[in-house]
């Protein structure tokens, strides 16, 4: 959409509040992955860019069905279950340990029993349970709905780009495990066994992917970010051009990523086609890498 106005939004600005807000989604996050039924490559996992903010989508317990969703617009948490039994609370002044108390709480008054370990999965500003975390409990409402502002322009990105395609595709979806945006586009072919890594990893490259994504920033790259990269990697990747001029490759995480900054993409005269276009150089550049059948798989 061209002269569309993205926010700004560096990590330094509110990276208390992207903290405890990583954490509250790993709470909500691990919920599902208890209790929905086993997909594919981790897709009963993530969490999803709703209308208001994020959700889990429809979590089914027996014969009821609970949907957990982040409402940005008026910050709070709630619980819709096909009872039509709703609660919630509002995520302000909120320690993790009280987002927790709070959240498992509600489950019990709902009698949907869930167990999740109660920790936080491999981030690095935190390994306190969430049950005693009183440090993380920062809430920014501005920093959040600019945050939400971005996931929603990037999923309508990512969602254009995935109808593009013909073969298998994950839907758009969030992993709370890094916060990052997903889309994943697979060749149909099967990969080599993926060294290391966690049983998450193995099962999510079983198959040829090439992954985009969005996420955040961290401790090491201070602002919001795209990303690409392909697994298996094939010889010679970084030398592959890159579109627009701006973005370039990056190995610092162990792998070859063909990074862009969000913010050569907020200051674009066209935000979107500007993305549009490092999606689809990405994608064709290291399907060709590849040897991907292109042309059977394309839709545009």
């Amino acid at each position: 959409m061209q002269n569309r106005i993205l926010p700004a939004l560096p990590l330094d600005e509110w990276e208390d509040t992207q903290h405890t807000l990583h954490l509250f989604m790993q709470i909500v996050g691990k919920i599902r992955m208890s209790a929905f039924p086993r997909a594919n490559h981790w897709w009963h996992v993530p969490l999803y860019v709703s209308s208001r903010g994020l959700g889990t989508h429809l979590i089914p317990f027996g014969d009821r069905a609970v949907e957990i969703n982040f409402d940005f617009i008026d910050h709070r948490l709630t619980l819709q279950c096909s009872d039509g039994n709703t609660q919630g609370f509002l995520l302000e002044n909120l320690s993790v340990a009280g987002f927790y108390s709070h959240l498992m709480r509600i489950l019990a008054e709902l009698n949907i029993q869930v167990t999740i370990k109660a920790e936080p999965y491999d981030v690095p500003f935190s390994d306190v349970p969430f049950l005693e975390d009183e440090i993380h409990a920062s809430y920014d409402r501005k920093a959040v709905e600019k945050y939400w502002q971005l996931l929603l322009f990037v999923n309508g990105v990512f969602e254009r780009f995935r109808g593009r395609y013909l073969g298998k595709s994950t839907p758009v979806h969030l992993f709370w495990h890094h916060a990052d945006l997903a889309l994943t586009r697979f060749s149909g072919n099967a990969a080599p066994p993926f060294e290391g890594g966690s049983r998450a990893d193995q099962d999510a490259y079983s198959h040829e992917v090439i992954s985009f994504g969005f996420w955040a920033g961290d401790q090491n790259t201070r602002q919001p970010a795209f990303y690409a990269y392909i697994y298996p990697e094939p010889e010679g990747i970084t030398d592959m051009p890159l579109k627009p001029e701006s973005a370039h490759w990056n190995t610092d995480y162990g792998y070859s990523m063909a990074f862009l900054s969000y913010e050569d993409i907020r200051q674009s005269s066209d935000p979107e086609a500007s993305l549009l276009e490092y999606l689809q150089h990405c994608y064709q550049g290291l399907a060709r890498l590849a040897k991907w059948d292109i042309e059977a798989l394309d839709l545009s």
